[in-house]
């Protein structure tokens, strides 16, 4: 059905349609999304053929013209709330984790990057009224951090009316004091996270185009993808291209790779969470010298940028470093066995 639909685009037939498919462009607004030169690479058309067909398909879906405020404004009520069901760090981010946006987590070893990655893939798939999206997660793994028991310790560990919403979501008879019940809800949960673990960053580019095609697989199922989570973003990145001469070259495919994980929040409405790396400044003589890595690339393209640092214990200052719409400041939160928990 994709291929009669791209066949009635200017310069596609057949052969042209069967490649688009192949590669993953199966819609209007994939395509209207690519860049032309990206499109002729891909389909092996020349690139003013490859214009003509982004440019029909902007029109097709309708994306890529100009439009009034009130319209962007009814356009972002349909951007939903991820929220950490921690109430300080909620209000900081105005809500929660947003959809249709990068929020960047970065900081130190240990800091609690991936306890953040793995509580968002469980908080992600409650019903709306407990705070989740009700939807699935992909989880791009490049650090071997994705660990199923600790979905487990999470799922166990949310507040009883979260527990008693997603079992009666999902119509698995108990209550959150029924252990059967739970062990059913754990499963589930599981299998809504589609993970993949990302051998180096040519790999990983692949997988974000391949979470791309999952999260059109499963756009009209009962749980569409709602989160994609890349843990860690910059690992691979940061071990491959070593030295100044290489920077140039890893920044374009950072930026490149950054725009596929974008496309997938943008075009199914999912919230997008990147954990990051950081170095330490040493000419930093006053405050803290630890900043991230990926440079302007990742702090452009980074809607949300969010700071990690341990304190005493098992508490973990949240600062808000960069927003559009909110300002800084500062939460602070648990890391727990049961997960991430108030103060």
């Amino acid at each position: 059905m994709a291929d009669v639909d791209l066949e009635t685009l200017p310069g596609v037939g057949p052969a042209t349609a069967d490649k688009l498919t192949e590669a993953g462009y199966d819609s209007y607004q994939s395509l209207a999304v690519a860049s032309p030169s990206e499109l002729s690479n891909t389909a092996d058309v020349g690139e003013s053929t490859a214009g003509d067909i982004v440019r029909a398909a902007r029109d097709a879906a309708d994306i890529g013209g100009f439009e009034t405020g009130s319209t962007v404004l009814e356009r972002r009520n349909q951007i939903g709330k991820l929220t950490w069901n921690i109430d300080e760090v909620d209000d900081l981010l105005g809500g929660g984790i947003e959809t249709q946006s990068i929020t960047e987590v970065y900081g130190e070893f240990g800091a609690g990057k991936s306890q953040v990655t793995h509580q968002m893939a469980v908080n992600v798939q409650l019903p709306k009224e407990v705070g989740g999206l009700r939807g699935s997660v992909i989880f791009i793994d490049s650090e071997d951090t994705f660990r199923p028991e600790r979905i487990d310790d999470m799922v166990r560990g949310l507040p009883e009316e979260a527990i008693d919403a997603a079992l009666e979501d999902r119509e698995i008879e108990g209550s959150a004091g029924d252990e059967d019940a739970l062990d059913e809800l754990v499963a589930d949960m599981l299998e809504k996270i589609h993970v993949a673990k990302a051998f180096n960053s040519n790999h990983q580019m692949l997988l974000a185009e391949k979470a791309k095609e999952i999260a059109g697989e499963h756009e009209d199922s009962e749980f569409p993808v709602r989160l994609l989570c890349v843990d860690s973003l910059t690992a691979h990145f940061r071990a491959e291209y070593v030295g100044r001469g290489n920077l140039a070259n890893r920044q374009q495919k950072l930026n490149k790779h950054l725009h596929d994980i974008d496309k997938v929040g943008n075009l199914y409405n999912a919230a997008v969470i990147v954990t990051n790396q950081v170095t330490s400044n040493p000419d930093a003589f006053f405050g803290d010298p630890t900043k991230p890595i990926g440079g302007n690339i990742l702090g452009h393209k980074s809607t949300f940028r969010m700071y990690l640092r341990k304190s005493k214990g098992d508490k973990r200052i949240v600062k808000l470093v960069d927003a559009p719409n909110l300002a800084d400041g500062e939460a602070v939160m648990r890391v727990q066995d049961g997960g991430l928990k108030p103060e």
